[in-house]
């Protein structure tokens, strides 16, 4: 493959531009209003696999948004990849922050910024450049799938029925995702952990209205400020969830498991600097790492209710609501965290109000062991285009939909991911370096590569 680093360097602008169309379309899988534009989407990525070298690339059909599939099958005797990834995207909010326009890709300082620029479709790109370089060259040693979804953002709803109608069609030996990060630009990983995740939203309704805060303020209870305090009782002074159940379980890692990981290079006193916080916080007795890594979370990702416009208004709410997601680690059963929760947060709910807790979704964690050959392939692809060997890290992220590869298909998910924790996904100016978008075009070929190699 020596002639690798010359494709990408004579169509890096041309690949670039190709990733801003598809960037521009604003796939915001949560909000309906984006309904046509998950249709476009899923339009242009259909047209790029065809245009790429794919046999077959189709738009089917879900209970929710589409999921685009492609195909180029070159020997049915070889092994088959199919590569996963998703073309939606996280709601822009708050538009004030974004220093430009999230739909509108801008480069500044090396980085793409925009929505979706690294999660998911800088990353998903580079899988599409990686193929056509492959079939143009006449280089593809295996057959290859792609199935990308619309609705990973919202926890894949849809994508497991889809999967049990589709088994034969997705049938592969292994599958390949690009959603992840590594520990930094010269320090290669691969994630072979995810966490699970729990998410709720939660409703205290006090009053049949929303009274006038002098009149009624002291005598009726304030459901905001009654769900704070609800909220605030649910970790104690040492970081840990007191929700009766939770930790029932928890995976404990021995002494050696977490001094292996404890070799990952981590700069406390950077990262601190980098967010801009005075210190880290988290459960007693573990490392930063290790709260992100191995550990199950509780965190409230929005609370609402009352006057929140400018100006005053004195106002006593009759509702108040909340966002709350919970961070599972393996063995962790999503759907029990959810009942324990709920069961556990309507207990503690006083008298003078109603509360109401809401499932939103979900899924369970993923392991991947190190000892297999597509993990070994993996491996060796990093350390060519890299110069190091990577090293396996557990990642604080979720991506439910893996752990249903497994159970469904009974396939093995290999997690190449080429983001950096400074990508800022999900958050106003999330960006994506071009040296790690090119460098995950060059590092995929060779996994194809040993992958085969391997396999023999």
């Amino acid at each position: 493959m020596n002639d690798l680093k010359a494709f990408i360097q004579d169509n890096k602008d041309r690949l670039l531009q190709e990733l801003f169309e598809l960037i521009r379309i604003p796939s915001i899988s949560s909000k309906e209003a984006h309904k046509d534009d998950m249709y476009e989407a899923a339009a242009w990525i259909k047209t790029r696999l065809l245009e790429k070298g794919a046999e077959k690339a189709e738009v089917l059909d879900t209970d929710g948004h589409p999921v685009v599939y492609g195909e180029k099958t070159i020997d049915p005797s070889l092994p088959t990849v199919l590569v996963y990834g998703h073309y939606d995207v996280q709601p822009v909010e708050p538009l004030n922050l974004w220093k430009s326009p999230p739909f509108e890709p801008e480069i500044r300082d090396g980085k793409i910024y925009a929505r979706g620029a690294d999660d998911d479709k800088g990353q998903m790109y580079m899988h599409f450049a990686a193929f056509e370089y492959l079939v143009k060259t006449a280089q593809l040693p295996c057959n290859v799938k792609f199935m990308i979804e619309g609705e990973e953002e919202i926890g894949s709803p849809s994508l497991g029925k889809f999967m049990e109608q589709n088994r034969e069609k997705l049938a592969a030996d292994v599958i390949l995702v690009s959603d992840t990060s590594m520990l930094g630009p010269d320090d290669p990983s691969i994630t072979t952990g995810l966490r699970g995740l729990s998410y709720v939203e939660v409703h205290v309704t006090g009053p049949n209205r929303d009274l006038h805060s002098g009149l009624f303020g002291g005598a009726v209870a304030n459901p905001i400020n009654v769900l704070c305090q609800m909220i605030g009782s649910l970790t104690d002074d040492k970081g840990r969830i007191t929700v009766e159940g939770f930790y029932d379980d928890v995976e404990v890692l021995s002494k050696e498991e977490r001094a292996e990981m404890a070799r990952a290079p981590f700069d406390e006193e950077a990262y601190k600097k980098a967010l801009d916080i005075a210190e880290v916080h988290g459960e007693a007795g573990y490392s930063t790492l290790e709260r992100t890594g191995i550990r199950p979370t509780l965190d409230v990702n929005g609370i609402w209710g009352g006057h929140t416009d400018p100006g005053a208004k004195t106002v006593l709410p009759s509702e108040a609501h909340a966002k709350i997601s919970m961070r599972l680690v393996p063995h962790q059963d999503s759907n029990k965290i959810t009942e324990v929760f709920k069961k556990h947060f309507l207990a503690i709910a006083p008298p003078y109000v109603k509360v109401d807790v809401e499932f939103l979704h979900g899924g369970e964690g993923y392991v991947s062991p190190t000892n297999t050959v597509e993990y070994q392939a993996a491996s060796k692809a990093y350390e060519i285009t890299f110069g190091k060997k990577p090293i396996p890290v557990r990642s604080g992220g979720s991506i439910p939909i893996i752990s249903l590869f497994e159970k469904i298909l009974g396939i093995k998910a290999i997690l190449m991911g080429f983001g950096l924790e400074s990508d800022a996904i999900h958050s106003p100016n999330e960006n994506y370096p071009l040296v790690q978008f090119f460098k995950g075009i060059e590092t995929i070929p060779h996994f194809y590569k040993n992958y085969v190699e391997m396999k023999k």
